[in-house]
């Protein structure tokens, strides 16, 4: 799918970090992309695929998206890799000796940092593995610059035959800037020069590449003494002064116009002698980075006094409203009035909990699994995490993509005298199962487990945006794909024939029954249930529903499921067949958000959610 304004390259473009980078990676001449979606990280390949004249793909995993980018490094062309803080943790077994062996072609790899958690299960800095891996890191502090680093790092990668990290951050990857921006440039590939010594990593070859490494570490030091990307604002007020990078630097700019300030924008290996003689001419040194004190610590070790975290939080964003108090008390001062008070109005926005969409699959699930008695269940990554929230509060774990059916077996394995007759159930979608999930369901039927693994197949990746995967036939343009079946993939898996049911999870006498009857059989079972997510092309809308309000006893249990589509209303005097009248709630349904599904008309007994376009009961129909 190509976009023609995209590709008509105008002099300056609004566009956001995320679209900054695929901008720069299509002008450097790239020829090979791979990524896996999440947010805050997903645009730059959905921008990419776009483009014209290089390949890009949705992978199954982080780790195999930057085997794909290695593979075409090594074949002499220049590739591209990007992934969310936690997808680096899973790339890290490639990425690890990725360092020995270097690039060939020029490499860059995207990590979006999630400062702030705004949807993610922790928060990370992935400068460490610039430290760890021995890898360069370049920062930048808005869209023009991740265009601009991104181009800079291809050069310094293919200079020093190294990958190049770029970190990015939530802040970044999504706000938008004018941008100028150039043209492609073609860069052929040298092709795959063969040499088992740097190519083939077994302990002998590996060993003699250590050394190279180092060497290639204190040349790329050097380089960031010298580097544009590293530069200092001259100030007036030498109070303190402030060493920043990424976004940080736009909030010292803001909040301290006036300060000298050093940027770093190739931040690792870290400017050392640049630093000690900034530091020379400012009475305080306050490094403000996001999250570690990474930097601070190293300057602290060179012998540079400094402040970082000591007055500055090691979480969360570091905006000016953060910023002039720590300095304030750095300063000896009081903190300005204005943000002393900032908390306290903070304080008072109305919360407003994630919650599942109108109509989604998942909703009966949860709904169902709610009400299962004596039974764990062990969460996954992806939309059906917020089955741990109200109203179902019906997962009991969670904490990596892929982890709950390894999480469940060690349960059933782990199990106490007191929970031996519970049941054990793993929830996981389908594109996490693909990700990083197959192998605890492989090590369960290994090991004889006994755990129910319900399989929620809505047919994309939900929560990043509705991306394809092998279980949707299509592929990253659209295009058709060949679609896994995972009724023969978890056979192949180990698990039996008849321990596997496909169910319709808008059935919910069905799926109860299928979760009753497999729980309660002690061997590996897969429920997997087979609706389309609501967002995707694959959802067919059907007539909406409300209720009628003289015909709702306000039981609840419609509110019970967790539609965004579902409210409580509050009707002042209902008059009873006694004569009564009660102060009662009845519930109401947006007709305009309903898609249809049906759930609600299950669940309602007094049959008082009718069709929106006629006062009529009607029965649920099986689609």
């Amino acid at each position: 799918m190509t976009d023609i304004q995209v590709l008509a390259a105008p002099a300056r473009m609004l566009l956001s970090g995320n679209e900054a980078v695929a901008r720069g990676v299509w002008e450097a001449g790239v020829r090979v992309a791979a990524s896996y979606p999440g947010t805050p990280a997903t645009e730059m390949l959905e921008q990419l695929a776009r483009y014209p004249d290089l390949y890009a793909e949705w992978s199954v995993n982080e780790k195999v998206a930057l085997e794909v980018a290695i593979g075409a490094s090594m074949a002499g062309s220049r590739s591209f890799c990007a992934m969310k803080h936690v997808g680096l943790n899973v790339a890290s077994d490639a990425l690890m000796t990725l360092t020995l062996t270097g690039s060939a072609g020029g490499m860059l790899i995207a990590v979006a940092d999630d400062v702030g958690l705004s949807s993610s299960q922790n928060e990370q800095d992935s400068r460490s593995w610039g430290r760890f891996a021995h890898l360069p890191v370049f920062e930048p502090a808005d869209s023009q610059e991740a265009y601009e680093m991104t181009i800079a790092g291809y050069a310094l990668s293919e200079q020093f035959q190294v990958p190049v990290l770029l970190r990015l951050t939530t802040r970044i990857c999504h706000v938008k800037a004018m941008v100028s921006v150039g043209q492609r440039v073609p860069h052929p590939s040298s092709g795959f020069v063969k040499n088992p010594s740097r190519w083939v990593m077994t302990p002998g070859f590996a060993a003699a590449r250590i050394p190279l490494m180092f060497e290639r570490e204190e040349a790329l030091r050097a380089s960031a003494e010298l580097s544009p990307l590293n530069f200092v604002v001259a100030g007036k007020d030498r109070r303190v002064g402030f060493i920043a990078c990424g976004p940080a630097w736009m909030h010292v700019q803001e909040a301290f116009p006036d300060a000298p300030a050093l940027k770093l924008g190739f931040s690792c290996p870290a400017p050392i002698e640049k630093i000690r003689a900034f530091s020379r001419t400012v009475e305080h040194l306050l490094v403000v980075e996001e999250l570690e004190p990474l930097l601070e610590n190293e300057l602290r070790a060179a012998g540079i006094a400094c402040h970082g975290k000591d007055f500055l939080p090691r979480s969360g964003e570091l905006p000016p409203e953060v910023l002039r108090p720590a300095v304030a008390r750095l300063r000896g001062e009081a903190p300005p009035e204005s943000e002393v008070q900032r908390p306290a109005l903070a304080a008072q926005v109305f919360p407003r909990p994630p919650t599942l969409c109108t109509a989604c699959p998942h909703l009966g699930i949860y709904y169902t699994l709610a009400k299962l008695k004596n039974v764990t269940v062990a969460g996954d990554i992806g939309c059906y995490s917020l089955g741990a929230g109200h109203p179902w509060n019906a997962l009991d774990a969670a904490i990596c993509m892929g982890a709950s059916i390894g999480m469940a077996l060690g349960m059933d394995k782990g199990r106490a005298e007191v929970d031996k007759d519970r049941r054990i159930l793993a929830v996981i979608g389908d594109s996490t199962f693909m990700h990083m999930g197959m192998q605890g369901l492989l090590d369960i039927t290994y090991n004889r487990g006994n755990v129910t693994v319900l399989l929620l197949d809505n047919r994309t990746v939900g929560m990043t945006g509705g991306q394809d995967n092998p279980g949707s036939g299509r592929d990253l343009h659209g295009n058709p794909a060949p679609k896994v079946d995972f009724v023969k993939l978890c056979e192949a898996l180990g698990v039996k024939p008849e321990r596997i049911r496909k169910v319709d999870p808008y059935q919910l006498p069905e799926l109860a029954r299928a979760l009753r009857e497999e729980t309660r059989i002690a061997e590996p079972s897969v429920i997997i249930t087979d609706r389309p997510c609501v967002l995707i092309d694959d959802y067919r809308k059907q007539p909406a529903f409300r209720v009628e309000p003289d015909q709702c006893t306000g039981c609840g249990l419609c509110i019970d499921v967790g539609c965004p589509a579902i409210s409580e209303q509050r009707r002042e005097k209902l008059l009873r067949p006694s004569g009564k009248e009660v102060l009662m709630q009845f519930a109401a349904i947006e007709s305009a958000a309903c898609t249809g599904c049906g759930i609600c008309l299950q669940v309602c007994a007094p049959k008082a959610i009718v069709v929106a376009a006629a006062a009529q009961t009607i029965n649920f129909v099986k689609r």
